[in-house]
């Protein structure tokens, strides 16, 4: 049996089978609806059901506990049909997504850019093309089956490689392999591009840009996209890390906020003990306490899902619309959430 799925948003139906998620249907149908970590972590494709059933063979997502303006939200990359039925998404308007592809790579180039960062470059094949979209993002193909999803750093213009910000995790297999042995010139398969974290450029609205940590290696490729088009919309990056230290490549903020009559840029530690004269505190606060009144903005914010879910809530209480806020939320893979879980003290 197949269920039809109707988009309200769209007028648009695809068929879904009984085993499949919603979002593999879609995607299997070609139809482009949001989405980011794929595991049910990060909320960036919750639905609203407006008709029919829905059932998580997984047992609900986390996402489900997050604070959403959804009445009945429903998490498809985790949600399976049981009915025909209807749903609410949030609508990507544009051009028809890049096609994902299964690509080998070769590592060009390794550089830690703090005692914990990695920064990556890799090469395509020559005679292969990889289109994508500024903020996406690419999963390694491991040996044994396992993916590791990592944001693409670099805007689509600026294609020689594709480069990626990679932090070391305790108890995380590949990120120890990346920093203890992976060398130049290795060989790793990639799918890509995947997500539908990425700049709306039809919009004029201006852009707030909130990353935590790493996150801010989609923000920098839609900076770098952005300045590329010659957008001329405002941007506010706020940057949130432990450290000082732990904001890496600190020389590219301040160059863009020398270069660019409309950048903005509000960097923020957690660690006050540390040698800092800015901000500190909590990313989201610094949003919150800079702007009164969100509702003007586009905002995207990318870090750990911890903040993407204490954000949202709180974006949309100081007036920030659900369909203007963009997420993509860094989850750890299931196999290293397991360590951490069982780690002894």
């Amino acid at each position: 049996m197949t269920y039809i799925i109707r988009l309200q948003t769209t007028g648009k139906t695809f068929a879904a089978e009984p085993e499949e998620t919603l979002l593999q249907a879609a995607q299997r149908h070609n139809i482009d609806i949001p989405y980011g970590c794929q595991n049910g972590a990060c909320g960036s494709c919750i639905c609203d059901l407006i008709s029919g059933s829905i059932a998580y063979p997984e047992g609900p997502p986390r996402a489900l506990s997050s604070k959403t303006t959804f009445s009945q939200p429903v998490v498809i990359c985790k949600a399976v049909a049981t009915d025909n039925i209807s749903l609410h998404p949030r609508e990507i308007l544009g051009t028809q997504p890049p096609k994902i592809k299964t690509l080998p790579c070769r590592v060009y180039s390794m550089q830690r850019l703090s005692p914990d960062v990695m920064q990556i470059k890799l090469t395509l094949p020559q005679s292969e093309s990889f289109d994508f979209r500024a903020g996406q993002y690419i999963e390694f193909l491991l040996k044994d089956g396992r993916k590791r999803a990592f944001s693409i750093a670099n805007a689509p213009h600026d294609d020689r490689f594709i480069e990626l910000h990679i932090r070391h995790v305790d108890g995380g297999s590949f990120t120890g392999h990346v920093f203890d042995e992976m060398k130049d010139k290795a060989m790793m398969r990639i799918e890509g591009p995947l997500g539908t974290f990425f700049l709306r450029e039809e919009s004029d609205r201006p852009l707030l840009l909130v990353g935590g940590g790493t996150g801010f290696a989609p923000l920098k490729a839609i900076i770098e996209h952005a300045i590329h088009r010659g957008i001329e919309r405002s941007i506010h990056l706020f940057w949130g890390a432990n450290t000082p230290q732990d904001l890496y490549l600190p020389e590219l903020p301040e160059h863009w906020t020398k270069t660019l009559p409309e950048f903005q840029y509000s960097p923020v530690v957690t660690d006050t003990g540390a040698n800092w004269s800015g901000a500190t505190g909590l990313v989201t606060h610094a949003v919150t306490n800079c702007y009164d009144d969100l509702s003007p903005f586009d905002i995207y914010m990318s870090g750990a899902p911890a903040m993407v879910e204490a954000a949202t809530p709180l974006f949309a209480e100081q007036g920030a619309l659900a369909n203007h806020m963009f997420s993509d939320a860094f989850e750890f893979a299931s196999d290293v959430l397991e360590k951490i879980r069982t780690r002894k003290p």
